[in-house]
């Protein structure tokens, strides 16, 4: 049987409705997985939905709550959905205490952080000053900076290689990292690129977008390939 994996909901605020990138779904399956989009929920149907899948695969999409790390929010450009970030954090912290497998994207890995206790750049042109970009115009299926990879670090292990060319679409990132994280990237303005929870079977986030990029990028169905498998176990 092929493993199950849980993709996060995207939400549409101004049509009220769900939707999905298929790049999402199509880079899972083609690395040997069935992923299926859960609804939206704050009740006790987390739990069924964790207990239906071998692994969860936290999406892009809105920012997460200032409030979820302890600030209040300070632009009028950061958009939280609250059902979002309730029901992800209840999974996440199921996944910790259960030890499932978890593989975060920009957003993702923003909201694996704040479950473990670290905080954000709520808006990261007004807070940290870079000459790199961080949020690209499209197509997104195209590199336009650099990351480090860090030594002894999973990512490391997977790709052989010592710098990446990476996509890049956010305005928030990790300002504090979490209890138990890692740092398995890093951008050439400091900004921490890729996390790894090393006490975990596998609980990885990137800030760049391999959806975008995996059908033109092997490192990007290498990452697909790594996370599939820790599902597959």
């Amino acid at each position: 049987m092929k493993p199950v994996i849980a993709v996060m909901p995207l939400v549409d605020d101004e049509r009220e409705s769900l939707w999905m990138l298929p790049g999402y779904m199509d880079a899972l399956r083609e690395a040997g997985a069935v992923p299926f989009m859960p609804a939206l929920t704050t009740d006790d149907e987390i739990r069924q939905i964790f207990a239906m899948c071998d692994g969860l695969l936290m999406t892009g999409g809105h920012d997460v709550d200032p409030r979820q790390y302890g600030e209040e929010p300070r632009f009028d450009n950061v958009v939280p959905n609250a059902e979002r970030d309730t029901m992800e954090l209840a999974l996440l912290r199921l996944a910790l205490a259960h030890d499932k497998p978890v593989f975060g994207i920009c957003r993702g890995l923003q909201i694996m952080n704040v479950a473990c206790g670290g905080t954000l750049y709520q808006d990261l042109p007004s807070e940290f000053d870079s000459g790199v970009d961080h949020h690209q115009r499209p197509p997104y299926d195209r590199p336009v900076h650099g990351v480090r990879l860090e030594a002894g670090t999973p990512l490391f292990a997977e790709l052989g290689v010592d710098d990446l060319a990476v996509n890049s679409y956010h305005h928030q990132a990790i300002r504090v990292l979490g209890e138990g994280l890692t740092a398995m990237a890093v951008s050439a303005d400091g900004l921490v690129e890729a996390i790894d929870r090393p006490a975990a079977t596998y609980f990885r986030a990137l800030q760049w977008h391999p959806e975008f990029l995996y059908t033109v990028d092997e490192p990007s169905r290498r990452l697909f390939r790594s996370f599939v498998t820790a599902c597959a176990r």
